[in-house]
């Protein structure tokens, strides 16, 4: 990272601040530029992220500790403090779980941070940053959940059109803000020089990743999606693979839990062009380092790739790709124009996204390949 963040020499001398941005996978990796700022504005001070158990894979190794000097395993925060939501959601009374939660509590509160930046806008967030002790809390003035704003001690009016943007405003309003200040901060979004996300680098997951793709050259499918109305056909998932095959370039079809069934589907559908890998967190981020091409929909491991560098094929359906497409690397976004944003969670692709060929995809696979050589 070169350069300095605007405001930054000017900023409050924060020792320690504390980020929050629980979940899920894409929102975390949409933050990571903006803590990578902060990291730079403050090199000297203590970064901790609270953030949900299921995602921890994205800051810090699984074998590595969760504090202490930072290293290519943990290398972007100093402290990793997690909490595990899905316990909470599945057992809430649950006497083990509050004895959990409330041992989380405990150790954040201990970190004595400075201040909190709030960067998911949910009222149960905006209570843990509250939570952790920090005498200033940051957060969005017009948050995900309007409830959230009342735990905010600094209200910034952020302008960014993609979250990533919205995320680096917040970012820069903490550095920028005159350490009295309680008034309504106003941030752009306008992106520093030079700021990128680092990502772990599990040993482990190197090895064995690096033992089932060698150095190949390979596009990484994609065909899972957060609900059925962002999930493109794996019939055309198969026939790019069979395509692209032709083309001398093998496709691999990562899958997480859940997602067996979804990834053989393609590789059957492909002909056995394609190859399902199952993925941890860790070895998803070694996968896709080595990775071509992505090709795949508004996924957490479509925002991997773009944050990776990786060229990427996005397949848009009901979400806006000017709020939540692919950031910072080439690629092309293709979106019917019948396509129209609405979140909700039907289980049935949407009609605008079954619109999108299989030839559309194939051409601008070919075309980001193209421009690679």
């Amino acid at each position: 990272m070169t350069g300095s963040p605007p405001g930054a020499a000017d900023g409050p001398g924060f020792q320690s601040l504390l980020v929050v941005r629980l979940s899920a996978m894409g929102d975390i990796i949409h933050t990571l530029p903006a803590v990578a700022a902060l990291r730079e504005a403050f090199p000297h001070a203590t970064l901790g992220w609270l953030i949900d158990e299921r995602w921890a894979e994205l800051l810090c190794t699984l074998r590595y500790p969760r504090a202490g000097p930072r290293s290519a395993e943990r290398p972007l925060v100093d402290r990793v403090h997690t909490v595990n939501m899905g316990q909470f959601r599945r057992s809430p009374v649950s006497f083990h779980t509050w004895q959990q939660i409330a041992v989380g509590l405990s150790e954040l509160h201990g970190g004595e941070y400075d201040a909190a930046i709030d960067f998911q806008g949910a009222v149960r967030s905006a209570l843990l940053a509250r939570w952790s002790g920090a005498p200033v809390l940051y957060g969005d003035a017009q948050p995900r959940e309007n409830a959230a704003s009342m735990f905010y001690s600094r209200q910034v009016e952020s302008r960014g059109r993609h979250v990533v943007e919205q995320a680096l405003a917040l970012a820069r309003a903490a550095m920028q803000a005159p350490a009295n200040s309680r008034r309504a901060l106003m941030a752009d979004e306008s992106v520093p020089a030079g700021i990128e996300a680092d990502f772990p680098l599990d040993p482990d997951a190197e090895k064995k990743i690096s033992g089932l793709v060698g150095d190949a050259k390979f596009a990484l499918l994609n065909p899972g999606a957060g609900w059925g109305a962002k999930q493109w056909p794996v019939e055309r998932y198969g026939a790019v693979a069979k395509e692209l095959a032709q083309d001398g370039i093998r496709s691999i079809v990562n899958y997480g839990p859940g997602e067996e069934e979804l990834a053989g589907a393609v590789e059957t559908a492909s002909a056995n062009a394609a190859h399902k890998i199952p993925c941890s967190i860790a070895d998803l981020i070694s996968l896709t380092r080595r990775a071509s091409l992505f090709i795949g929909g508004d996924t957490g491991p479509m925002h991997l790739a773009a944050a990776l560098r990786i060229p990427v094929v996005a397949i848009f359906g009901p979400t806006n790709p000017a709020r939540n497409g692919p950031f910072g690397t080439r690629s092309i976004v293709l979106r019917s124009a019948s396509s129209r944003t609405d979140h909700s969670r039907y289980a049935e692709p949407e009609q605008g996204l079954l619109e999108i060929s299989a030839e559309e995809v194939i051409a601008a696979a070919r075309k980001l390949l193209g421009a690679s050589q």
